[in-house]
């Protein structure tokens, strides 16, 4: 996030977009379903569990942060996964990534297994039974972390624990790197970054979390969908800013500073960034189209012909499909005076601002300006970035996480998916042209919803599949 591209960087990205999507077709080949002999799903949700237990909290105030606690979970990681801790090269970057080596038997690029252990606060949240307790109830595993992200670390370590003990070796080297600042665009995902450059290593494929497989997800698509991402939308932290001479509030003025800070939100709030169907977004209609019935196949055949059409149908569609066509922006924190009978010198918005594939931080910063259209309301930026580049669909990497998600979930589409939120993996965008964001687990709806909220759970069962895929995956590689 700290890192801006470049503005000809982005350009080059989107030119190269539509020929790469443009050739995306799902691969509806049979294949076999991925075999799930040897991974214990009871004994890998006792490990989550575990894991839960210890409250990775992080935060952006380095004081608020308990950093033995956060050593706590690497020591216990070390006991949980001895085989694996044993086979693979560990070390520590910066103050708590761990970054994996796993030796393959040639010098082909390496795979690169992502996650992060650090979780968001549970601060006012309402929640049904302790968010760190790691209670097993129900077929699920509850608590914070348990999708966002430690099932996930979960998953791949117990697929490396049980090709460790079946004496597996990779064709090629196999690196997990593993965050513990992800939630606060931390420096963890950089810091690998950095390691992987200083050694000359350019991957040959990234794959870390964000799309999962879904049911009903989409109008007129019955079965599930496996999304996976392939880019994710730029993220800008802006500040609106207004100032006034202040005085004592029985003698208000109009016009004040909350005032036209007011009209300055109102106004983004009544000119929304324009919807546009991006070439990714494209894709995903296309791949899910052809499970649909005939009256929504036709319409989802003939999607690159009403582009402008479907990008305002998905708009209006529910916050997650309008996130996707659109550059969004939420208020997310306001600021006036400090006492309840003083005039406010300064009044602040904070704004949190997720980029549309095709769009710059520049031009977004532009269209805030021309909307806002008042030179009393200073506009700071305070950090952005620029969209992640489009990864590769037409190359073996990309076929073989297709394969593992499709061998996981057999009746599952694979669709190509832009993440609205951020991720590590936007760093790994520097150095490889693959990386893809696809959390192997089959969610309902209100599982989704509870990430970064309340009742955070996953499914032992989903779990389990999660580290048959990772299995699966490994081994094809």
């Amino acid at each position: 996030m700290k890192r801006t591209l470049a503005v000809a960087a982005a350009a080059a990205a989107a030119t190269t977009t539509a020929r790469r999507v443009a050739r995306f077709r799902p691969d509806d080949r049979p294949v076999d379903p991925v075999d799930l002999s040897g991974l214990d799903a009871d004994a890998a949700a006792g490990r989550l569990a575990e894991l839960i237990r210890i409250p990775t909290v992080s935060s952006r105030n380095p004081a608020e942060v308990d950093r033995s606690v956060f050593a706590a979970y690497r020591a216990r990681l070390a006991e949980l996964y001895p085989r694996a801790h044993a086979a693979l090269e560990r070390e520590q970057l910066g103050e708590g990534a761990l970054l994996y080596r796993w030796r393959g038997t040639t010098d082909e690029p390496p795979l690169v297994l992502m996650a992060h252990y650090d979780v968001v606060p549970v601060d006012g949240q309402e929640w049904s039974r302790d968010p760190f307790s790691g209670a097993m109830e129900g077929g699920c595993v509850h608590g914070r972390g348990a999708i966002d992200d430690k099932g996930t670390m979960v998953a791949i370590l117990e697929a490396v624990e049980a090709l460790v003990a079946d004496g597996f070796t990779p064709r090629r080297d196999v690196y997990l790197s593993f965050g513990d600042d992800e939630e606060v665009a931390g420096v963890g995902a950089q810091l690998a970054v950095e390691t992987f450059t200083a050694r000359g290593i350019r991957p040959w494929a990234v794959l870390d979390e964000g799309g999962a497989v879904v049911s009903g997800m989409f109008p007129g698509v019955p079965g599930q969908v496996a999304v996976v991402g392939l880019a994710e939308k730029g993220l800008l932290d802006v500040e609106l800013v207004t100032t006034d001479a202040g005085g004592h509030a029985s003698s208000p003025v109009r016009g004040g500073a909350p005032a036209r800070l007011a009209r300055a939100i109102l106004a983004l709030e009544d000119d929304p960034f324009p919807a546009r169907l991006h070439d990714v977004v494209l894709g995903m209609i296309d791949a899910v189209g052809r499970r649909a019935p005939l009256g929504y196949r036709a319409l989802f055949a003939h999607a690159a012909q009403l582009r402008p059409v479907l990008a305002e149908v998905l708009a209006r569609a529910g916050r997650e499909a309008g996130a996707m066509v659109r550059t969004t922006v939420a208020v997310t924190r306001l600021e006036g005076s400090r006492a309840t009978n003083v005039l406010a010198t300064r009044a602040l918005a904070h704004l949190n601002i997720r980029i549309a594939l095709g769009e710059t931080v520049q031009s977004t910063v532009d269209r805030l300006h021309r909307v806002i259209d008042d030179p009393s309301v200073e506009l700071r930026v305070v950090s952005g970035n620029d969209p992640s580049p489009v990864s590769r669909t037409d190359n073996e990497a990309f076929a073989l996480v297709s394969a593992a998600a499709r061998a996981t979930y057999p009746d599952a589409v694979v669709a190509p998916y832009v993440m609205v939120q951020a991720s590590d993996a936007r760093h790994l965008s520097q150095i490889c042209d693959s990386v893809y964001r696809f959390m192997p687990f089959d969610l309902s709806r209100e599982e989704l919803s509870a990430l970064h909220a309340a009742d955070e759970r996953i499914s032992v069962a989903a779990l389990h599949r999660g580290a048959g895929f990772f299995r699966h995956l490994v081994r094809s590689v």
